[in-house]
C-alpha cells in the first residue's frame, strides 16, 4: 500500500493534504518520491526559515542527540538554559524570563494563563478579579479550547461551544473598536502584529502603538503572538522590534527550532516571577534537543541575515508589482519582510495548484489570498523562478475568462 493510501486509512483526516509524498528536503527545496524537485515558498507554514536540513541547526540537534533525549523538568538542563539566555539578551534584557512549550497553541495558552494570573493578583476596585481579554477579529491563536475561544473566526467556534469565556472582538488596526471593549475585568490585549490565516494583513504602526497607550493607561498587559511572524520574518528577529512597540508578553513557536516542536512564552521582567511553583508545567516542553536546534537558530539570526531578508523582501515585492501591473487579477499586495500576501479577484487554489505542477509550493490561507513565506536562504534565482511561474499562472487563468 502507497504512502497517500496509508495516511488515509490510518490518520484521521483533519488535513487537507497536498497531492505529493515528500521524501527529501535540502535549503529552500523539497523533492517527492518520484524524484521531482518543488522551490519551497512556504517552509511548512513559516518553520524552516532557514531552509530545510540547515547544516548547523542539524549539528546541533546531533551533538545533543548523542547526549540525551529527555530527562524531565525536574533537573537542571543546559540546552534549556543557553536558549532562554539568548532570548531574553536579544528581547527584553535582564530580569526578563521564558517558559517553554511545545508549540504555538501551547506558548499562547500559556499567556492567557498569566493574564488571569495577573488579573487575580491586580483586581478591579471593588476587589474582584480581572480575566477579560480583548482579541481580534480574523485572528487566530490556536487549536487548543482556549487558544480557538481567543481566535476571532466564527468557523473555529462551531465545533467547540460553549467557547472559553470572556474572549471579546475587536476589529483589527481599529483602535476606537478596542476602547469600546475596555471595562473594569478587561485584564490583557492579545494581538498578531501580522494576521497570517486571517488573510496576511499587517497591523499598522500606529495602531499598536497607541494599543500600547492604552495598557499603560488602563494596567493592561499586552501580548504579541509572534508564532508565525516573528524569528527573523520582518527583517527584526521579533516582529515588535520591527514595529518598536514593546509588550508585555510574546510568544514565539513554529521557526523557533526550524522545524522542531517548542515554542516559548517570553515574559517582561514585571512579570518574570509571576508563575510560581506548581503553577505551570509540560512533560516535553522545552525538550533539549529542541533547545539545541533553538539555540542553533538564534545565533545564525545575525544581522547580515536579517538585512538579507528585508533586501530580498523587496526584490520579491519588485517582482510582483511588475505582475500586478500586467494581471488585473492582482488586486492587492501586503507585505512586511518576507511575509507575504496577494489578494486577488479569482480563487487563490486555483493558482497554487498550477504553482504545484510547475515545481513552486506557495498557499492560499483564505479563499482569495495568497500566501508565501519562504525561507531566508532562497536567491534572486528562486524568485525570479517564482515570479516566472504566476506571471504563467495568471496569464493562464485571464485565458480561461
Amino acid at each position: 500500500m502507497d504512502t497517500k493510501c496509508e495516511v488515509n486509512n490510518y490518520l484521521m483526516q483533519t488535513y487537507k493534504r497536498t497531492d505529493i509524498v515528500v521524501k527529501k528536503g535540502k535549503g529552500q527545496y523539497l523533492w517527492d518520491e518520484d524524484g521531482k524537485k518543488y522551490t519551497d515558498f512556504f517552509s511548512g507554514i513559516s518553520v524552516c526559515n532557514l531552509g530545510h536540513c540547515n547544516p548547523v541547526v542539524n549539528s546541533a540537534i546531533k551533538k545533543q542527540l548523542d547526549c540525551f533525549l529527555h530527562v524531565s523538568n525536574l533537573y537542571y538542563v543546559k540546552p534549556q538554559a543557553d536558549l532562554a539566555k539568548e532570548l531574553v539578551n536579544r528581547s527584553f534584557g535582564k530580569g526578563a524570563k521564558v517558559f517553554l512549550a511545545n508549540s504555538g497553541s501551547e506558548a499562547n495558552e500559556g499567556a492567557i494563563k498569566m493574564a488571569r494570573k495577573f488579573g487575580k493578583e491586580n483586581k478591579t476596585k471593588n476587589n474582584k478579579d480581572r480575566y477579560e481579554i480583548i482579541t481580534f477579529k480574523n485572528s487566530f491563536h490556536g487549536r487548543t479550547l482556549a487558544t480557538l475561544s481567543a481566535t476571532g473566526q466564527e468557523k473555529f467556534h462551531k465545533i467547540i461551544t460553549p467557547l472559553v469565556e470572556k474572549f471579546v472582538y475587536a476589529e483589527f488596526n481599529d483602535i476606537n473598536s478596542v476602547k469600546k471593549l475596555i471595562n473594569e475585568k478587561t485584564v490583557a490585549i492579545m494581538v498578531e502584529p501580522f494576521q497570517c490565516e486571517g488573510g496576511m494583513i499587517p497591523a499598522k504602526k500606529d495602531f499598536l502603538k497607541e494599543l500600547r497607550q492604552l495598557c499603560d493607561k488602563h494596567n493592561l498587559l499586552l501580548i504579541f503572538d509572534e508564532v508565525q511572524c516573528g524569528m527573523g520574518r520582518t527583517g527584526k528577529l521579533f516582529a515588535w522590534q520591527y514595529y518598536g512597540v514593546k509588550p508585555d508578553i510574546f510568544t514565539l513557536a513554529k521557526s523557533l527550532a526550524n522545524g522542531l516542536p517548542l515554542g516559548a512564552i517570553v515574559a517582561n521582567k514585571k512579570l518574570a516571577n509571576l508563575f510560581v511553583l506548581g503553577d505551570h508545567g509540560s512533560t516535553f516542553g522545552g525538550n533539549p534537543i529542541s533547545c539545541a536546534a533553538g539555540f542553533a537558530v538564534l545565533k545564525l539570526m545575525t544581522p547580515k541575515l536579517l538585512k538579507e531578508v528585508s533586501d530580498k523582501s523587496k526584490y520579491f515585492i519588485k517582482g510582483i508589482n511588475e505582475l500586478k501591473k500586467k494581471y488585473s487579477s492582482i488586486k492587492e499586495i501586503r507585505n512586511v519582510g518576507l511575509l507575504v500576501g496577494v489578494e486577488l479577484d479569482l480563487p487563490a487554489k486555483d493558482i497554487v495548484e498550477f504553482c504545484l505542477n510547475k515545481g513552486l509550493l506557495i498557499n492560499g490561507p483564505k479563499e482569495h489570498v495568497l500566501r508565501f513565506l519562504p525561507s531566508f536562504v532562497i536567491t534572486k534565482k528562486d524568485i525570479d523562478f517564482t515570479i516566472k511561474i504566476l506571471g504563467e499562472a495568471f496569464k493562464c487563468q485571464m485565458l480561461k475568462k
